[in-house]
């Protein structure tokens, strides 16, 4: 019990890392109102719903494949180029990059702009081409 009491914080931050790793993050991203998804949830909602896709790569990546349809805004201009996403509020909007990181930072902008239904595309373009699913040039 000494041990315990002694290294609690030590305790507290494995327990934390252990949380982290077994799957927080999808935990965080649920409460941040933007739902992870993979690249065939991606199709369905593209297909069904009528979703946006939005890839916020730089235009060199853009050049070198994108999923189809897809409306190319790069995360540096988003903020400036909210205007250009307005008539979409009310759509699911999935937002892409090369891996899921900056996509994601793309949801929070667009969260704080008052879009609600926000999905990242994890594994970004990476895990779109694994899958084996076209890009158009």
């Amino acid at each position: 019990m000494d041990f315990v009491t002694q290294n609690i914080w030590l305790i507290l931050l494995a327990a934390f890392s252990g949380f982290m790793l077994m799957g927080g993050f999808s935990l965080l991203g649920r409460l941040s109102g933007v739902k992870q998804i993979g690249p065939q949830e991606a199709v369905l909602l593209f297909n069904h719903d009528e979703a946006l896709v939005l890839d916020v790569r730089e235009q060199s990546e853009w050049a070198d494949g994108h999923i189809g349809k897809a409306k190319h805004i790069p995360l540096g201009q988003l903020k400036n180029r909210l205007s250009d996403l307005e008539k979409y509020k009310g759509k699911p909007i999935v937002a892409v990059c090369r891996s899921g990181n900056r996509s994601g930072n793309a949801c929070g902008i667009l969260r704080k702009a008052g879009f609600e239904n926000l999905h990242n595309l994890a594994g970004g373009m990476l895990a779109w081409e694994q899958a084996g699913l076209p890009k158009e040039r």
